[in-house]
């Protein structure tokens, strides 16, 4: 069984799909990781802000932050070993590290433009 565990950047909460201001592209990787859980995938994340201690525990991730800084976060892991830094892959990417196959209709929600988490505002 494939594991995919992601070393994010410090965010506001888990997946940093949260506040008024949310980046569309945390939206999508949320849900590719959701749909990689539905097809069987180990999926472990891990954010900066919440659990420092995980970075420095992994010596991949460890030196990568050395390296870096934290410039290349997020890091993406499969089975223990870095796949991707500094950028979220996309469900295409994860689909072939997890050998797990894509429909093509299965796609990622789209961030709605109004009033998505901002329940002081007046949309319609």
């Amino acid at each position: 069984m494939t594991t995919i565990t992601v070393y994010d950047p410090p965010m506001c909460c888990s997946t940093g799909v949260c506040g008024a201001d949310v980046d569309q592209q945390l939206i999508t990787f949320a849900a590719d990781l959701d749909w990689l859980k539905s097809q069987g995938v180990t999926v472990r994340r891990i954010n900066l802000s919440q659990e420092p201690t995980e970075f420095a525990a992994n010596p991949e991730v460890n030196a990568l932050m050395q390296a870096s800084g934290g410039d290349d976060l997020p890091a993406v892991l499969v089975n223990d070993k870095l796949v991707s830094r500094a950028k979220y892959p996309s469900r295409e990417e994860l689909a072939n590290w997890s050998r797990v196959v894509v429909k093509h209709h299965e796609t990622a929600p789209q961030l709605d433009t109004c009033c998505t988490y901002d329940t002081n505002s007046n949309c319609g």
